[in-house]
């Protein structure tokens, strides 16, 4: 059965002065599914979310949440919709419990309960009466996301969340991340400069460069048939020679050779190179990581 979408964006375009910044975005995110958004520098990230949010206006095209118009129907999208854009507000002389308050009290029919729930929700229950200014940065940003979850919003877009954040950080706000998608089903948008934990993050990807989005689909997908060998031979050009009769090839600047990874051909690639005189002194196994496909996708941008 289909999940549910809770966000769609569509054709969105934005102009600013006589320069088309955003050219046509559409995606969408399901329930209970996290969702990769990545650009490199000057890609269009930034605009996009800030215009997800209502922040500011699209020039053109429609982001509809939970079924309402971010634009014609402002209030009821976005009491469907958490965020943190860069680094959660919160004031420091403040305990956890008093920043929660604070915000529950611009928001309708956010009572006590809540504020425990979330508090709960998000493992501060022994640290919310401390003051924030005593917290690590990976305490603040569990009590940001306690804030965007407050109004018990269906769709949490989170841009940058293991920003700082040491490895085990990273590890615990992964988990934690995985745990609202899965057990609680909320849609998050998460931006990350991080590839390898977008990998280990997200069911699917959105790939953006210069405005325009060139691939969205799962991450299994867009690995997929990607894994290669690494051969270590010598002489390299005998044995360059010998594979490049046998399969594709690329042979790499450090002197080694990538092919495709097929378990039933490499014992014959094997053979045929000692038979002819070409020594294996290595060989790889090269799993696919999402760093090498957006490299290629994006021309060697860097990410933001």
């Amino acid at each position: 059965m289909e999940k549910k979408i809770t966000l769609s964006v569509k054709d969105v375009k934005k102009v600013i002065g006589k320069r088309e910044i955003i050219k046509g975005l559409t995606f969408d995110l399901r329930e209970g599914e996290v969702f990769g958004f990545l650009g490199p520098n000057g890609a269009g990230k930034t605009t996009t979310i800030r215009m997800l949010v209502g922040l500011i206006k699209p020039t053109s095209g429609s982001v509809h949440i939970c079924g309402y118009s971010i634009e014609d129907q402002f209030q009821d999208a976005v009491s469907n919709l958490g965020c943190i854009v860069e680094n959660p507000e919160l004031y420091p002389y403040l305990s956890g419990y008093n920043n929660l308050l604070h915000f529950a009290r611009m928001l309708d029919r956010i009572g006590d309960n809540r504020i425990e729930e979330v508090v709960e929700l998000v493992g501060l229950t022994e640290r919310i009466h401390d003051k924030v200014k005593t917290y690590s940065l990976g305490m603040r940003q569990r009590l940001g996301i306690a804030q965007a979850l407050l109004g018990e919003p269906k769709v949490l877009i989170l841009d940058e969340p293991t920003n700082g954040l040491d490895p085990a950080g990273i590890r615990e706000m992964r988990q934690f991340i995985r745990f609202l998608a899965e057990q609680e089903g909320l849609s998050v948008l998460v931006s990350s400069h991080l590839l390898s934990e977008i990998q280990l993050l997200c069911d699917r990807v959105a790939i953006i460069s210069k405005g325009t989005i060139i691939r969205v689909d799962t991450v299994q997908h867009l690995l997929a048939n990607r894994e290669r060998v690494v051969w270590h031979i010598t002489p390299f050009a005998k044995g360059k020679q010998v594979l490049e009769s046998l399969t594709a090839i690329e042979a790499k600047e450090d002197g080694t050779i990538l092919t495709e990874f097929d378990e039933t051909k490499i014992p014959e690639w094997n053979k045929q190179l000692v038979e002819a005189g070409v020594a294996v002194t290595e060989m790889n196994r090269k799993m696919p990581v999402l760093e090498d496909l957006f490299l290629e996708l994006t021309g060697g941008d860097s990410i933001e």
